[in-house]
């Protein structure tokens, strides 16, 4: 538990404001926690086994350029990635992407909660063993 607050306040600046106002320290520090949080998940669902931390992390998925272009009905986003282990950030993009594609298709399906639910079984299926929170039954579409 102490390398994530560790992790928060070197990493992510939790510890880099000061202020007299009582709110807007709450307020800075919920949105760096929510953040972090969004960021843990995101990393989760491309490398699933294990916890990365940002400052390995960050630089490697988001040393890159991209280009948003749109035809038709459908944008698309292309990366070029300019990080020396562009192979490694390629693998997990993609994984990540052709998870969430599958989520998308079945969107329709599923209501708000079943869709979390299954990001965050699959974010977190090392923990929960390949079950899906709340159900059952096993990920089976989940990335790898």
């Amino acid at each position: 538990m102490e390398n994530n607050f560790d992790e928060l306040k070197n990493q992510w600046g939790w510890a880099g404001f000061m202020t007299q106002d009582r709110k807007r320290c709450q307020i800075m520090g919920r949105i760096i926690a929510l953040v972090y949080n969004w960021w843990t998940i995101f990393m989760r669902l491309g490398i699933p086994d294990k916890h990365v931390e940002a400052v390995t992390s960050r630089p490697l998925a988001l040393h890159g350029i991209a280009r948003q272009t749109s035809h038709g009905n459908q944008t698309t986003v292309e990366i070029t990635s300019t990080h020396s282990k562009a192979p490694q950030i390629v693998e997990i993009l993609t994984k990540v992407s052709g998870f969430l594609e599958r989520i998308k298709v079945t969107a329709e399906q599923l209501t708000q909660v079943e869709r979390w639910k299954l990001i965050l079984s699959a974010a977190f299926r090392s923990f929960l063993g390949g079950k899906v929170i709340g159900g059952t039954h096993r990920l089976a579409d989940a990335p790898a």
